[in-house]
């Protein structure tokens, strides 16, 4: 007997997981469990994904609905592992509560370098992993070194195609290869959790706002997540879109929108805040917009590489510049969406749908930034990253990294080693300070 678990925490995951199915990319199981993993801050105050609208119509691919959280209970799924040397009596445990018997366990999972995914990985020693990606992650270096014994156990890596013919870095230390999950099953699984048309309104191709709660994350201050908001209604604005719908994250607080209603009031736009819980693929479907603007978020890849929508992105060099520390895995998305889709500000590209860089091109500045990032898990990218930054570092592509980082990782670009005293020199900086002051007197 064959059962294979399928973490998820988003339906977006869901999603992904239920296109792969239908797609054949599983081979067959005699059960299949979904293990919903409710990763909110406060469980149990956040629904979780299996009570989100159209849930019900991806939960015939699975036989059980399991809430990881109640079986870990009262520890949090992204907060918990068990100890080395208490895996065999977990394992004895959830085979129980499971009702697993002496089944072989397959796992796919999501995020492998973090629990649960890898608390699982851990606990069912001798289970092949799949890892599935529904986002733009899975292009950049995987965030933590990971342990062979669960490394060497990954089979594949199953990822949308967000990005045509760009291969992603993650667990590629381990050799593992990319799997495509078909467009076409995917946005016909999203065409089904369309709600009906009561609960959405009829609004045909506004611009479309896409929020994601950045200060959540420690990304943004509240104050900056609420201008970037109004900025996009601003670019939609000067672009002549009248009707403008915001999608807010949902777990952003309701005051986030107070702004932009009252900015929308003033630049005379009909702007339509939804109330409901939908993926903004069912959007794009509904209203066709005529434009989606984001910031950062793989929606922006749906749009565009699976709906045919006109995109912009507004915010990714605020968010390039602060995002600290350097190997913070946002900055793989943040870089995608910045190198590739026109900015808001720029009507001319954003009418023309200019795109950024080739994919080849963008393949290899990605490899760089995944050296830059993770330089001790992906050693053999030194050389091509340093040919990379040697022939492209310009004052635009330096904007993707740090001259510190490269100066501590003696890659070109960085601090000459015999100048790197001088930002921390006291007196040279007042020297510096001086000198401004007199030539600013001597142009008086």
């Amino acid at each position: 007997m064959t059962t294979q678990i399928f973490q998820a925490s988003t339906l977006y995951g869901t999603a992904t997981l239920a296109a792969a199915l239908d797609s054949g990319c599983f081979r067959p199981a005699d059960r299949r469990i979904l293990l919903v993993c409710n990763n909110a801050a406060t469980p149990e105050t956040t629904p979780a994904l299996d009570e989100a609208p159209g849930f019900e119509k991806l939960r015939d691919r699975f036989d059980d609905v399991i809430l990881y959280n109640d079986t870990i209970f009262p520890f949090h799924p992204g907060g918990w592992a068990p100890r080395v040397d208490d895996m065999p009596l977990w394992e004895r445990f959830l085979r129980h509560e499971w009702q697993l018997g002496e089944d072989d366990v397959e796992l796919a999972v999501e995020s492998i370098q973090v629990n649960p995914a890898h608390a699982l990985a851990q606990i069912f020693t001798d289970a092949p992993v799949t890892v599935y990606a529904d986002g733009l992650m899975s292009y950049g270096p995987t965030r933590n070194k990971i342990d062979p014994l669960v490394g060497t156990r990954v089979d594949r890596v199953l990822h949308l195609d967000l990005v045509p013919g760009l291969k992603p870095l993650l667990l590629t230390e381990f050799d593992v290869p990319a799997e495509l999950v078909p467009t076409p099953a995917f946005t016909k699984v999203l065409a089904e959790l369309a709600p009906s048309d009561e609960e959405l309104p009829r609004i045909e191709e506004p611009a479309l706002l896409l929020g994601q709660y950045l200060s959540a994350l420690d990304i943004l201050t509240a104050e900056q997540e609420e201008n970037l908001h109004v900025r996009m209604l601003e670019g939609a604005a000067r672009l002549g879109h009248s009707r403008v719908v915001f999608k807010p994250h949902p777990s952003a607080p309701a005051r986030f929108t107070r702004l932009l209603e009252q900015r929308a009031e003033r630049l005379e736009v009909e702007l339509t805040v939804l109330d409901t819980p939908v993926l903004a693929e069912v959007l794009y479907q509904r209203m066709r917009p005529a434009l989606v603007v984001g910031c950062f978020s793989t929606a922006l890849l749906t749009a565009q590489a699976l709906y045919g929508l006109p995109v912009a992105r507004i915010g990714t060099g605020l968010l390039l510049e602060q995002l600290t520390p350097y190997e913070n895995s946002n900055r793989v998305p943040v870089t995608i969406v910045d190198a590739l889709l026109p900015d808001l500000g720029d009507r001319g590209a954003v009418t023309e749908q200019h795109t950024g860089m080739a994919v080849e091109a963008l393949g290899a500045l990605l490899r760089a930034v995944g050296f830059a990032m993770q330089p001790k898990i992906y050693p053999g990218l030194r050389a091509e990253a340093e040919t990379w930054l040697a022939r492209n570092l310009n004052q635009h592509t330096l904007r993707y990294f740090k001259r510190r980082r490269l100066t501590s990782l003696a890659l070109p670009g960085g601090v000459p080693a015999q100048l790197a005293f001088i930002p921390r020199n006291a007196t040279v900086r007042r020297m510096a300070k001086k000198a401004r002051s007199l030539r600013r007197g001597a142009r008086g």
